[in-house]
């Protein structure tokens, strides 16, 4: 009989013990859930204050005013939604054993997406499991790099002198341009401008005519007709520069879920910049036929070429493909010899 008692006491206990634990448990999810309101209140109630003293002080309009209230009215409405549910999630969660970690951070930062907020939770071997809510933000890379390659005919425009009286060979003087580029998209939400910069190995090539090859006097460096048969004579001049160019043109957005790309596939392309940099090395090519003797001289010195290289440069195409045209805006020979500017046409490729 003593036992019935004991038991049945222990059980009325133990229930009453639960009722009065539930009853704790409603209390302060209640107490909680009207923090979080009173919190974004405030919250709001702040940034509407901001807003009234930005239309007082005549920074914005009635109208827009009234759009920055709205939306942030909205934000906060979400921010209690997302709490509210969060906390709830939380009791259910305890209940199946699982332990829940608050790391809502009640004054989210202007600008921030109050629905992708976080939480914590600890499962029942206290392994930490981080739950996500609302959208995740999407990697965007804004800047990528590629192979620069361009070749072409290269010639030079004399002052006082046509071009079509040049006294290098126009099919025969050629360049060639490799390098390393950067491209980085300028706004925030569109592609259509990027800047592009990098730097690049120049050989710009000048091949006289009429049997004739460079000879450096003093400062003067000047034309003269070779002794022998040339069966070529070239001048080149090794250039190292840094290329900067702001690109124009259309591109796709391609979404990728977590990530987005802008691409310019099939794309029209239209670049204007320049370029700066030093020459590191100018030598001539001789090969010519003496006594029956074939013969081949290569010969490096200065010819009294520009130590400093700077110019402009532009290109038009398509995908990788371009029309590349530079001009140096630094004489070939230093003075006192005659002025004379390098400048090139030929193709462009950014693979």
């Amino acid at each position: 009989m003593k036992k019935i008692v004991l038991f049945t006491f222990l059980l009325g206990h133990l229930m009453l013990c639960s009722e009065i634990s539930g009853q704790e448990t409603e209390d302060t999810l209640q107490q909680k859930k009207e923090q979080i309101i009173s919190e974004e209140k405030e919250a709001l109630k702040k940034k509407v204050l901001a807003i009234n003293e930005r239309y007082n002080e005549g920074e914005i309009d009635a109208e827009e005013a009234e759009k920055l209230k709205e939306e942030a009215a909205e934000i906060h409405a979400l921010n209690i939604e997302n709490k509210i549910a969060i906390l709830e999630n939380s009791v259910a969660l305890s209940a199946r054993g699982g332990v829940y970690k608050d790391t809502i951070d009640t004054n989210i930062e202007e600008g921030k997406d109050p629905s992708r907020l976080k939480i914590q939770v600890f499962d029942d071997e206290d392994q930490l499991i981080e739950i996500s809510t609302g959208k995740q933000k999407k990697y965007d890379k804004r800047t990528h790099s590629n192979l620069l390659i361009a070749f072409g005919f290269n010639n030079a425009i004399i002052e006082g002198q046509s071009i079509n009286k040049s006294p290098y060979k126009m099919g025969k003087s050629k360049f060639f341009e490799m390098g390393w580029t950067w491209t980085t998209r300028l706004a925030q939400n569109s592609n259509s401008v990027r800047f592009r910069y990098g730097f690049a190995f120049q050989f710009n090539g000048l091949n006289p005519t009429d049997n004739k090859y460079f000879v450096q006097d003093g400062e003067l460096t000047y034309l003269e007709e070779f002794p022998g048969s040339l069966t070529k004579s070239k001048l080149r001049m090794d250039n190292l520069v840094v290329p900067v160019h702001f690109e124009f043109g259309p591109s796709r957005k391609i979404d990728k879920g977590n990530y987005f790309r802008y691409s310019t596939r099939k794309k029209f392309k239209y670049g204007i910049g320049g370029y700066f940099g030093f020459n590191l090395r100018t030598r001539q090519k001789l090969k010519y036929t003496v006594d029956g003797s074939k013969r081949k001289d290569k010969i490096t010195q200065s010819y009294n070429t520009s130590n400093l290289i700077y110019g402009v440069s532009s290109y038009i195409g398509v995908d990788a493909f371009s029309v590349y045209v530079k001009y140096d805006l630094n004489r070939i020979f230093n003075e006192p010899n005659r002025k004379e500017n390098n400048i090139s046409l030929g193709l462009r490729f950014d693979l």
